[in-house]
C-alpha cells in the first residue's frame, strides 16, 4: 500500500480479516485452559498486510463487536466485553498488529525479525490487558495483584500462544507473496 488511500482491494482485504478473526474467536481449543485463535489470526494478517491494514483490520473486528455482532470469544458482544475485565486484551490486539505490521512493512517475513516481532506484539497485548485486568477486576471484584492477574490470564496462555505465532509465522512466510500480489 504506497498511497494512504485504501482501494477497493484493500478494504475487501479488511473486512475478510475482520471476519477471520472473528471465526478464530469462535474457535476454542480444549486445554487444561480452554483457548481460541483469535491471536493466531491477528498475528497472520498484521504479517500479511503490514500495520495500516492490519490495524484497521483489528479496529473493525473491535467495532463489529462493539456495536453488537458476536465476533468475540464464546459468541459475545457489545461495548461491554470491551469494557470487561478481559476487554483490554482485545484492546491489545491493536498493539500487536501495529508492531508486527510495522516489522513486517520494514523487514518482510524473514523469520527472526518477524518472531521477534510477533513476540513483543504479544507482550504488549499481555501487559495491555492485564493492566487493564487488574483494574477492571479491582474495581469490581476486589484488590487483585499483578501476579495473580498474570497466574489467571497469562501464564496458562504462554505455550498456546507460542504456538499459534509459530504457526502464524510459517503462514505468513508462506501467503505472504500470494496476499501482497499487486
Amino acid at each position: 500500500m504506497t498511497s494512504n488511500k485504501l482501494s477497493v482491494r484493500d478494504l475487501a482485504v479488511i473486512a475478510i480479516g475482520a471476519a477471520l478473526i472473528a471465526v478464530c474467536s469462535w474457535l476454542s481449543v480444549p486445554f487444561t485452559v480452554p483457548f481460541t485463535l483469535q491471536s493466531f489470526a491477528v498475528c497472520l494478517l498484521a504479517a500479511l498486510l503490514g500495520w495500516k491494514r492490519g490495524v484497521l483490520t483489528v479496529l473493525v473486528y473491535m467495532l463489529l463487536g462493539a456495536v453488537g455482532l458476536p465476533v468475540f470469544a464464546g459468541f459475545k458482544a457489545g461495548f461491554g466485553v470491551l469494557l470487561g475485565a478481559t476487554g483490554g486484551y482485545i484492546i491489545g490486539f491493536l498493539l500487536t498488529a501495529l508492531v508486527i505490521g510495522l516489522g513486517t512493512d520494514r523487514f518482510g517475513v524473514k523469520p527472526l525479525p518477524l518472531a521477534l516481532a510477533m513476540l513483543l506484539g504479544m507482550l504488549l497485548c499481555y501487559a495491555c490487558g492485564t493492566a487493564w485486568f487488574v483494574v477492571v477486576y479491582t474495581r469490581s471484584s476486589g484488590p487483585i495483584g499483578v501476579l495473580g492477574a498474570l497466574s489467571w490470564c497469562v501464564f496458562p496462555f504462554l505455550v498456546p500462544d507460542a504456538l499459534k505465532c509459530a504457526l502464524a509465522l510459517l503462514l505468513a512466510r508462506r501467503l505472504y507473496s500470494v496476499v501482497n500480489k499487486r
